[in-house]
């Protein structure tokens, strides 16, 4: 008899409050609506990562339906000991053609109302931080109106 292999460990790394600014709509295409969403500053805490999101990233958008989105959010961290670490973000948020709209007119939603799931990729060249180069991340998503939180768990 063969056993069910195992799902990997999570460890919770620490919560991005990413703030954001108003979103630049750039309308239909054929993938579908894109959006683009300016990312201006933040914040990082948690047992493993703890700094600050750099103003200057974006969070680009693809509404394929109005139940389904695609967000790809690249913008940078300072750490408290002042490495840089980019991340690049990739995420699916979806829910009712209701609570979806509300996030886009920037109306609140209650999270429990979303599946918000996502998979950050955190890159930085400094040795002491090399340890991100080298672990896959996952995480979970909330949408406010004026920032998203996201919960980042290192893979085991």
């Amino acid at each position: 008899m063969t056993q069910m292999p195992q799902p990997p460990a999570l460890e919770y790394a620490g919560t991005l409050s990413v703030l954001i600014g108003d979103p630049i709509d750039v309308g239909p295409t054929p993938e579908g609506h894109r959006r683009i969403i300016p990312i201006t500053g933040g914040t990082v805490s948690g047992p493993r990562l703890n700094g600050r999101v750099l103003p200057g990233g974006a969070d680009f958008q693809i509404l394929h339906t109005p139940e389904l989105s695609q967000l790809d959010a690249r913008y940078a961290v300072q750490t408290e000991d002042g490495a840089v670490v980019s991340v690049d973000n990739a995420a699916i948020r979806s829910g009712s053609a209701e609570a979806l709209g509300r996030i886009a007119r920037g109306e609140p939603v209650d999270p429990a109302e979303i599946y918000f799931r996502c998979a950050p990729r955190l890159r930085s060249s400094a040795p002491r931080w090399d340890w991100v180069n080298r672990t896959l991340f996952v995480g979970t998503g909330e949408r406010y109106p004026d920032r998203v939180v996201v919960h980042v768990f290192a893979v085991g």
